[in-house]
């Protein structure tokens, strides 16, 4: 009986969450004013180089992230000047709570509790007030040629991003965090997990381009550039990147009506 009096008030705290959660996207995806976003980086693999790669990071590192998405609002006739304002963050040592594998379902809710309590006690400390947390694990690529997959909550807008400790894959991680912030946004994957290879049509940039391939720009839900059907590359940057209007629609650029 006990057992079930936890569930049942977890459940109801739970669904709390999801109404404000739900609440808060509603506004951040209307489009009336910019979405502050909060950048904390995390050494990822404890290295010393990682952690000289973190103390050497500046704002200005993330611009081409507000760049990006300031070029699509406007692609999308949005008259929003800065759509994203980015702030860096000092550096958080204590890691996020983990689910543990084969947890219970019990097990699930309290960790997406403890996950939410952790994200709202920094967010405390941040003056910056933002409406979207990013916590970015950088990994020295000298000991890690892969790295875990990189996941953006809808429910809650946080994202937590593994990236690599070097400064000539800037623009490359920018893409990657670009691409999780959305997630936060109610953007979906538009990619084949297991190949990488984009979903046709609405994980290509150009699904009318004659010949179709190679794409010029990548999808970025799509995740790569479409080469063949077969092959795709990752981006260097987001230059190469552009919002389809799937995802358009997903997070409200095509729903914005000026009065």
């Amino acid at each position: 009986m006990f057992r079930q009096i936890r569930i049942l008030v977890l459940l109801l705290i739970l669904l709390a969450v999801v109404v404000n959660a739900n609440i808060t996207r509603t506004d951040a995806t209307d489009w009336w004013n910019p979405l502050v976003i909060s950048v904390y980086p995390l050494n990822g693999d404890g290295s010393e180089a990682t952690q000289r790669y973190i103390s050497q990071l500046d704002a200005a590192d993330f611009r081409s992230i507000e760049t990006f998405m300031a070029r699509e609002l406007k692609r999308y006739n949005i008259p929003l000047e800065y759509p994203f304002k980015i702030y860096l963050q000092p550096e958080i040592v204590d890691l996020p709570p983990r689910v543990v594998e084969n947890s219970s379902m019990f097990d699930v809710m309290w960790w997406s509790l403890m996950m939410r309590y952790w994200s709202y006690q920094i967010g405390k400390f941040d003056s910056s007030e933002p409406d979207i947390q990013m916590f970015v694990f950088f990994h020295d690529p000298e000991t890690h040629d892969r790295l875990d997959h990189s996941v953006g909550l809808e429910k809650g807008m946080m994202g937590f991003v593994n990236v690599f400790a070097n400064r000539e894959m800037r623009e490359s991680n920018n893409f990657v965090i670009t691409h999780e912030i959305l997630h936060t946004l109610g953007a979906t994957d538009k990619y084949e997990f297991a190949s990488g290879q984009p979903h046709y049509p609405d994980g290509f940039s150009e699904p009318h381009r004659q010949p179709l391939y190679p794409q010029r720009f990548v999808e970025i839900m799509g995740g790569r550039l479409a080469l063949s059907p077969t092959t795709a590359m990752i981006p260097t940057n987001l230059r190469q990147t552009m919002i389809g209007s799937k995802t358009a629609s997903e997070i409200g650029l095509l729903s914005y009506r000026e009065l």
